[in-house]
């Protein structure tokens, strides 16, 4: 029997229920994957509370990617062998012990990786990448503020916003978060209930601002950076754990500024050649020891309410893994 942790109605983390399911058989062109961790996404709580912009039909299986080892290969499946260990991308259904995918949702896991890290990079660094190189287009010497920079997606954007040789501000609510920010890298960092970070963004850069802004958190948080950015700032709209923004057209005209909205994974179901120049770097750096998660939180796969908390409450830094073991 399979477990996986079920959906039947939308609402709070404990709504979840595990259950228990028979394997079904593979069809042509398909694959099983023993899952061994999967990664929490924020939208992953605001799926289940039926507030994401994907609805999926109840009832549905949350999470968005995982990480395993392929057990079995249908007819047509190409690409594949059994014994591999991959990476599992998908929409939702991650949350389970097996599941059946194509070989197209598959991608080799990297050798410098645990299944838990695995299962927790390439949503999160992925967004990043697509937000800083393909919208923010950051170069080198300009000042990067990133919000929310304990949580998994601003951890992966201090990664590669170093990595792109920005100068990076980051900012977070605690100093341990801030601390882990600081091992990867951040050159500035900026605590928000000791110091508004606009006033300390413009003492930071000599009062010029920030070049390019990422943002997940939105509401006043991207309504204040509007008002520490530089001429032909770039605000990149990551999320609204915050809550919804206002955008004042009179700043951002006054600063040439652009606010460019990030997603990731409908980027590429638009355009596939943005994929995968993106995935085929995120792998490369990360065989190369450059990039990789941090997973403060590795919990058992029933203690799914518990997970989704820490993304909630904001206790988790980094990232949050679900262990099917």
């Amino acid at each position: 029997m399979v477990r996986a942790v079920v959906c039947r109605a939308l609402g709070a983390p404990e709504k979840l229920q595990l259950e228990e399911f028979p394997s079904r058989d593979l069809k042509s062109g398909e694959v099983r994957v023993a899952i061994r961790a999967a990664g929490l996404n924020f939208p992953d709580v605001l799926m289940a509370a039926g507030e994401y912009q994907l609805k999926p039909e109840l009832p549905f299986t949350p999470g968005m990617e995982a990480a395993g080892d392929v057990t079995e290969v249908g007819a047509g499946a190409s690409g594949v062998a059994v014994g591999d260990k991959v990476i599992v991308k998908m929409r939702h259904g991650a949350f389970t012990d097996e599941t059946v995918v194509t070989p197209s949702q598959l991608t080799p896991m990297p050798s410098t990786f645990d299944y838990a890290e695995a299962a927790t990079y390439l949503a999160g660094h992925g967004t990043a990448y697509h937000a800083l190189i393909d919208r923010g287009r950051v170069t080198p010497g300009e000042v990067l503020l990133v919000h929310g920079a304990g949580g998994g997606v601003g951890l992966a954007a201090v990664d590669i916003g170093k990595m792109l040789g920005a100068t990076v501000i980051a900012t977070a609510s605690s100093d341990e978060k801030l601390a882990v920010a600081k091992a990867r890298g951040a050159d500035h960092l900026v605590r928000y209930d000791r110091e508004p970070f606009r006033d300390a963004v413009k003492r930071i850069t000599d009062g010029r601002g920030a070049d390019v802004v990422f943002d997940p958190v939105g509401g006043e948080v991207f309504e204040n950076s509007m008002r520490c950015i530089a001429w032909g700032a770039r605000l990149l709209v990551i999320g609204f754990t915050g809550g919804i923004g206002s955008a004042k057209t009179n700043l951002l005209l006054i600063k040439g500024a652009s606010v460019l909205g990030v997603r990731a994974g409908e980027a590429v179901r638009k355009n596939p050649v943005l994929g995968e120049v993106r995935l085929k770097a995120l792998l490369q750096w990360a065989e190369e020891g450059k990039l990789r998660p941090h997973v403060s939180h590795r919990l058992p796969l029933e203690e799914v309410a518990k997970a989704m908390r820490l993304l909630i409450d904001r206790k988790a830094i980094g990232r949050v893994a679900l262990l099917m073991d």
